[in-house]
Order: structure tokens, then C-alpha cells, then sequence
């Protein structure tokens, strides 16, 4: 079975059948599954017996908790849902690029709200340049032509997951994807005129079938995001950064002030842009703090960390 709700002290999965309360054995932490994952479960009492492996994890660090949260399993692709409007962040959509590279999942924007923009493509131009290689598609999430629209990644076999801030259309476009019959439609909701902010209408992950083939989660709104041990996916995201770091004169170069800086020489020359290396050092100080260091025997700090 598969995962389709995770609440606090349930859990309730799909099945080939139909949707299914899962029971539970004793001191089973319902926060160690996902939606996404798939599970073997006992046929006649229904009992979870234990989790697969993951392919994919979209996971988090919620502010005061030193666990990795972990919001969505087995994604294919990630849905960075964003509008033409005061939603629109570059920090923002790097902070979820990151959590997309980091999990495995493959990112793609989709860029809401367009036709009241006065200039949709400068948006459509900022956000592709925010990763080499970047999907970048404007979408009307009340229209049918949405799903076919994004139909290469919702057929037979796949799971997409949609994040970004709320009032920007998400449970719009899950209820579009899902089609007309589905049980239970997501609530909508609209935003505030004057700073494009919305009110959470999705309040927990769920799983839902997409009239293709695939399936879809969606995920409550979420204006802030604490990027927490994704070293690896602010390399993928700051790409032009990194491939140049190997270059710097000293190994530890900061790409700050140091004397002989590649990094430096390219913003000097146009081909890195200043304000990428600003939120790049943003992001990866905010990492390293958040980031447990592994500890040894007498809380010393073991080696690598």
C-alpha cells in the first residue's frame, strides 16, 4: 500500500481497493513516514508491518526541532508553484531548489497568475535562471488545458508534489489534475491585494490520483523554509559557483576578499551575477548553522563533521 495521510497518531494508506485505516503496532512514530511511502501491510488485520525504501524524500528542519521532517516520499517531480506577482522570491524558489536537488527529485517552476502580470516573461526569465538546465512553465490553474499542460510528468507511474507559499494556486491546480472525480476536492482560497499573501487552505499533505495516471501530493503553505543538510543541493543549484571554486588560489577561499579568486574574477567579468554570490553565502551559512555536527563519545566533535 502506499501512504496517503499522516496524522498524529494515524496513518491511512491507498490500496488497490480503495483508501485504508492502517493499524498500528505498539509505539510506531507516525512522524518516520511520509506521504509517498510505500508500505507492506498484514492483508486480513491491516497491521503496518514496515516501510520500503525510499527512491526520493523531500525533508525539512521545522524551526526548534533538531529532526529532519520529512514532507514527502518517492516524488518524481517537484512543482515549485510560484505567481506573477509580490509572491515572486528568488531566495524563496532557491530554498526549495535546494530541497528538491538534495531529496532526488527533479524541479520545475511553474509560474502562476500570469495573465495579470504586465510582464510575465521577466519573470518567467528570473526564475530560469536560477538553476542550469531549469524548467520554467506559466500555467492557469483553473483552466482544463492545465493538465494537459503538464502531462509529461503526471502519466502512468509518476508522483508529483507541489510546494509554495499559499493563495498562489496549488490546491487549484491538485483539484485540476485530480479531475472531477475525486472524493474529496481541496478547499480553495483567495489572496490579499496588497501583498499577494494567502491563507493556508491545504492543512496537511495528502495523496491524491491524477485523472493521467500519476498522482499528486500537495502540502500546506509554507513561507518559511529552514534549509538544514543540503550541502550537496546548494552545489547543484549554485552551480556556476561551484565549478569555479577549484580554481581559487587558497582551498579555503571564501570567495570574499582573498587574493586570486576565481569566483571573484568572474564577477568582476560579468559571468557570475553579485547578487547569486550574496544569496549563495546566505544560503550556505544558514545550512552549516542549522546542520548538526556529528558528535563522538564526550560530545567531541568526530571527525568530518
Amino acid at each position: 500500500m502506499r501512504i496517503a495521510t499522516v496524522h498524529r497518531s494515524r496513518l491511512t494508506a491507498l490500496s488497490v481497493t480503495g483508501s485504508v485505516k492502517l493499524e498500528l503496532p505498539v509505539h510506531t512514530n507516525t512522524g518516520d513516514f511520509a506521504v509517498g511511502d510505500w508500505v507492506l501491510v498484514q492483508p486480513q488485520t491491516r497491521m503496518l508491518h514496515r516501510r520500503l525504501d525510499r527512491r526520493s524524500v523531500l525533508e525539512r528542519r521545522v524551526e526548534g526541532s533538531k529532526a529532519m521532517q520529512p514532507a514527502a516520499a518517492n516524488v518524481d517531480t517537484l512543482f515549485i508553484v510560484t505567481s506573477c506577482n509580490a509572491d515572486f522570491n528568488q531566495a524563496r524558489l532557491e530554498r526549495y531548489l535546494a530541497l528538491a536537488n538534495q531529496g532526488g527529485t527533479n524541479p520545475l517552476i511553474l509560474l502562476t497568475k500570469a495573465d495579470m502580470a504586465d510582464d510575465a516573461g521577466a519573470y518567467r526569465d528570473q526564475a530560469a535562471a536560477l538553476q542550469r538546465g531549469l524548467e520554467v512553465i506559466t500555467v492557469n490553474p483553473r483552466l482544463p488545458g492545465a493538465a494537459s499542460t503538464l502531462a509529461p510528468w503526471c502519466g502512468v507511474g509518476q508522483t508529483v508534489a507541489l510546494v509554495g507559499s499559499s493563495g498562489v494556486g496549488k490546491s487549484t491546480l491538485v483539484n485540476t489534475l485530480a479531475g472531477p472525480g475525486q472524493a474529496l476536492p481541496q478547499e480553495t482560497g483567495g489572496i490579499r491585494e496588497h501583498d499577494a499573501k494567502g491563507r493556508h487552505t491545504t492543512t496537511s499533505r495528502s495523496l491524491h490520483a491524477i485523472a493521467g495516471g500519476g498522482w499528486v501530493i500537495d502540502t500546506p503553505g509554507m513561507r518559511t523554509l529552514h534549509v538544514s543538510g543540503a550541502a550537496d543541493g546548494i552545489a547543484t543549484l549554485f552551480a556556476e559557483i561551484t565549478e569555479l571554486a577549484p580554481s581559487c588560489r587558497f582551498r579555503d577561499c571564501t570567495h570574499a576578499h582573498e587574493p586570486g579568486c576565481a569566483v571573484q574574477a568572474a564577477v568582476a567579468d560579468g559571468r557570475v551575477d553579485p547578487e547569486r554570490l550574496i544569496r549563495w553565502r546566505k544560503l550556505l551559512t544558514e545550512n552549516s548553522d542549522n546542520t548538526p555536527t556529528p558528535t563522538g563519545p564526550r560530545g567531541r566533535r568526530s571527525a568530518g563533521g
